[in-house]
């Protein structure tokens, strides 16, 4: 609970800081605060893999969505089936990035990318299509800024994974370590007694 508090606290203080010295300095982060900076938290707060390579695979999903309102606005039509391809396009290039790094980039955080990428820029580009070039670039800038002001925020507060015997990763307080220890130790005693027996 601690951890929770802190880590919220940290990423809460870090979107308002966005908001307030975004517009000093002629950054417009305003309507990206929330989504970029709450989604590099998450990218930083789930214990699944390495950090670097969840943050990998948070900035291939926002690229890959990135190229594809490129491709939406010269290449497909401004219909139901043209959405529904450039959809197709983005999720199947996300397993794609997944895949290729073999598990080591989880699917979730390329799928978290492109998720957040859309939910801030779908409104403008919708709005203007033939002005994709520099609205994205705008929507692009501000998504790595805040994502990337998340991502760091909740670093400092975020869980550390600890590894098991089998590779995989999962979460353990000190205490569950030591009674896993405490219950290994006692049945090699167990064992030992049997033996002696």
């Amino acid at each position: 609970m601690r951890t929770s508090l802190l880590a919220g606290g940290i990423v809460v203080v870090t979107a308002v800081l966005a908001v307030l010295l975004g517009t000093p300095f002629g950054l417009e982060l305003d309507s990206y605060a929330l989504i970029g900076v709450a989604m590099g938290a998450v990218v930083a707060l789930v214990p699944d893999g390495r950090p670097g390579l969840r943050l990998a695979g948070f900035a291939g999903g926002v690229l890959v969505t990135w190229i594809s309102y490129l491709v939406r606005a010269a290449l497909l039509p401004d219909t139901v089936g043209g959405r529904a391809a450039a959809t197709f396009l983005v999720l199947a290039l996300c397993v794609v990035i997944a895949t290729a790094a073999r598990g080591r980039i989880p699917l979730w955080s390329t799928l978290a990318g492109a998720a957040t990428f859309f939910g801030a820029y779908e409104a403008a580009f919708a709005a203007a299509p033939p002005e994709v070039a520099t609205t994205s670039l705008t929507a692009l800038t501000a998504v790595a800024l805040t994502g990337a002001l998340g991502f760091l925020a909740a670093s400092f507060a975020a869980p550390v994974a600890a590894p098991t015997t089998s590779g995989a990763q999962h979460d353990t307080t000190p205490d569950e370590d030591l009674d896993h220890e405490l219950e290994a130790l006692e049945s090699s005693l167990d064992e030992m007694m049997e033996i002696s027996k």
